[in-house]
């Protein structure tokens, strides 16, 4: 398991402990408020930002092993009524060694709307190819296109979890401060169904709010155990370390015919 899951791990379990009690309808309104704030806050002060994103997901019934990457992510930005920058993504893939050297690459409305892909690992890794974000491959190996990563997307997550446990009422809030996540003071928040429902269909969420950043950098969904009694079954696990914002990324970080990057250099989307 890498370092930093063991890390987050160890700050969950000593931060549930903490908080025994189930939190109120207040807790919730809390947690919804707090995510409002910090997505205007991304949508108002946070034009860009690279990090080390580290992701867990179960795909098709089975969990895959844990993959980390380099994440580079530029929000989309408009002016006089007509986007001067579009939302684009890049990624490096670091391990596991299986989509080691994997490179991807997405901006809206460009390259006919696919994204990039250097395939990377032991085998054809310099092969480049484009693909629509959502299709069959992709999904075949992850739980959500690449429109759905970041930050953003992840604050989005905590509003939707936040709404649709109000309308229900029927949960148990936790939140506990003095976690730490690659060394950076944290909030815990977990919230758990007490009643299984068809949507959302997960049983529960726990999430970190960086305290000093003030952004969700830690996202895991658990699903109702197999058997009453057992434990959760993870769904899915999102973690962003070394974050840092506003670092300037320009059209170059987002394409393809940088010499920093190793898709090929004859290709045309």
């Amino acid at each position: 398991m890498p370092r930093v899951l063991v890390i987050v791990l160890v700050a969950l379990t000593a931060a549930a402990s903490a908080s025994e009690g189930a939190g109120s309808q207040e807790d919730l309104e809390a947690v919804l408020r707090r995510a409002v704030a910090g997505y205007h806050r991304i949508r108002r002060e946070i034009t860009d930002y690279r990090c080390i994103l580290t992701r867990r997901e179960r795909v098709h019934g089975e969990l895959r092993e844990a993959e980390t990457a380099v994440l580079k992510v530029r929000h989309q930005r408009i002016a006089d009524d007509r986007v001067v920058s579009p939302f684009s993504v890049y990624l490096r893939f670091l391990a596991p060694s299986a989509v080691r050297g994997r490179e991807v690459l997405y901006v809206h409305g460009r390259n006919q709307g696919k994204m990039i892909v250097r395939n990377g690992g032991p085998r054809f890794g310099f092969i480049t190819t484009a693909l629509p974000p959502d299709s069959s491959v992709v999904l075949s190996e992850s739980r959500y296109p690449i429109t759905e990563v970041g930050v953003q997307m992840l604050t989005q997550r905590l509003i939707e979890v936040g709404m649709h446990e109000l309308e229900y009422g029927d949960c148990q809030v936790r939140m506990a401060a003095g976690a730490r996540l690659d060394n950076r003071a944290c909030t815990v928040i977990q919230v758990t169904q007490n009643r299984r429902r068809a949507d959302p269909s997960w049983k529960r969420v726990r999430i970190l709010i960086d305290d000093e950043l003030e952004l969700p950098v830690y996202y895991a969904a658990y699903d109702w155990p197999e058997q009453e009694g057992g434990h959760p079954v993870l769904l899915e696990e999102y973690i962003y370390t070394q974050i840092e914002l506003n670092v300037g990324l320009s059209d170059l970080d987002f394409d393809h015919r940088n010499e920093d990057y190793s898709f090929s250099r004859s290709f045309r989307p």
